[in-house]
């Protein structure tokens, strides 16, 4: 027999809750005590209620697949790397290809992936290799990652020019070729209306450039940054834009999402440390709804690609999956007011720069304009000075640093923001970590 434990209670309204805050701050204002104000322009209640929260409908996600990231640079090699991770725990493979002399058939033809999504990143466009990936697609499950609006804001260019970039990508088009590249956004430091605004304008420049195509399904690589139940509601308030966007130009709302943690809090100083922010953060992105997530390695930032960093940024997804069973429940996060809350605002606050942006011409117009860069600018100046202030912490970086920790003669990669000064179209977005002035400071003083 079911007993209703809630029956011989007596609702309590969200005002009356007030009130009952309101006495114990004694005379302390609400607002200034309790109201927290993030710099992604959202404010945070002490608490949350049914009366004032609209619960909103995301479609659910069964299931996520724990994703092995491969940079291809010697066949073979990839080959036996490939097979070893799904022997070990990976579901599904992102291959990063450089160039086009690699054969992806001789690959894919000796790998033991079954009906496994497969992503296929290319650094370059190119006609007969995409035409030669899409054949694939009838003997695999591949998925293709054409984004030259993606290569453009961050190189600064078009692969070739934009008419022949376009005309490449109107021969190759089909239902798994593009992909929209949103890391970009935040690892710039954009935050997260601007991060789902510049994505749902990035994805509306192909869905309206391919309007006669019904049938486009779009794989988007996300970041997922620190703040837990925000980037929860981010990754559901980016599902229910993309399906308001879908049925303006009648496409599925079949969104694959592709998560993964954000490079901009991570430290190249007490690195163990980048442990705890990818495992919270790729909680988000299970929570939050993502068909797959690929862990940045802890050491990825300073170390070349080595396996006992891909074996734990892999093992921490499978404790994830199969310990804690982040996988069991559809839509966790339904019914959560605060994140309900968080959904809706990012959701609306989102919509707002979206229609700015088309208002202005369009992502690409203003990109060339130069808008988008300096919003970001912007954004990233702010997050930047709260780092600086104390305000925004990293543990061991800017709050509580180790200070015999020495990292000079362990960089095997370099950490920082290169510079290459060349002419480019536009200004490029330029991803950048909040401790590299910090970090660069620390380096000096150890070679004193």
């Amino acid at each position: 027999m079911t007993k209703d434990l809630f029956k011989d209670f007596d609702p309590v309204s969200a005002k009356a809750w007030k009130q009952k805050i309101q006495v114990d701050l004694k005379g302390a204002d609400y607002n200034d005590t309790l109201i927290y104000k993030s710099h992604h322009g959202i404010d945070v209640k002490p608490f949350y209620h049914r009366e004032d929260t609209k619960l909103v409908s995301v479609k659910a996600v069964s299931s996520w697949d724990v994703c092995e990231k491969i940079y291809i640079e010697n066949v073979e090699k990839s080959i036996t790397r490939a097979n070893n991770v799904l022997t070990r725990g990976a579901e599904m493979l992102w291959f990063v290809i450089p160039n086009d002399s690699v054969n992806v058939k001789a690959i894919l033809d000796k790998l033991n992936i079954g009906d496994k999504f497969i992503y296929i990143e290319c650094t370059f466009l190119s006609e007969v290799f995409i035409k030669n990936l899409k054949d694939l697609q009838q003997s695999y499950n591949l998925k293709i990652g054409v984004d030259v609006i993606g290569h453009l804001a961050k190189d600064g260019n078009w692969f070739t020019n934009k008419d022949e970039d376009h005309s490449v990508l109107n021969k190759c088009i089909g239902k798994d070729i593009l992909s929209i590249d949103a890391a970009l956004y935040q690892n710039a430091g954009a935050n997260i209306p601007q991060e789902l605004a510049y994505t749902l304008a990035h994805i509306n420049e192909y869905a309206n450039h391919f309007t006669d195509q019904k049938d486009l399904n779009f794989t988007v690589k996300v970041s997922i940054g620190s703040n837990y139940f925000f980037e929860i509601a981010k990754l559901r308030a980016l599902r229910l834009l993309f399906s308001t966007l879908a049925k303006e130009y009648n496409l599925n709302d079949n969104l694959f999402i592709l998560a993964h943690p954000t490079k901009r809090n991570k430290a190249i100083y007490d690195y163990n440390v980048n442990m705890l922010r990818t495992t919270t953060e790729c909680m988000s992105a299970a929570l939050g709804g993502a068909n797959a997530i690929y862990n940045m390695p802890y050491d990825a930032l300073f170390h070349k690609n080595n396996e006992f960093g891909d074996r734990i940024s892999r093992n921490q997804l499978l404790v994830l999956k199969h310990e804690s069973y982040f996988d069991i429940v559809d839509n966790a996060a339904d019914g959560s007011y605060y994140i309900e809350s968080l959904t809706q605002q990012f959701a609306e606050k989102a919509l707002e720069i979206f229609k700015q942006i088309e208002m202005g011409g369009g992502f690409v117009q203003q990109l060339f304009d130069g808008k988008i860069q300096q919003k970001i600018k912007d954004s990233a100046s702010q997050e930047q000075q709260l780092f600086n202030d104390g305000k925004l912490s990293l543990i061991g970086t800017n709050k509580h640093p180790n200070k015999q920790d020495v990292m000079a003669n362990d960089l095997q990669l370099y950490p920082f923001v290169k510079q290459n000064p060349r002419k480019t179209l536009i200004e490029p977005i330029i991803e950048k970590r909040l401790a590299e002035q910090l970090e660069q400071e620390r380096l000096k003083n150890e070679a004193k």
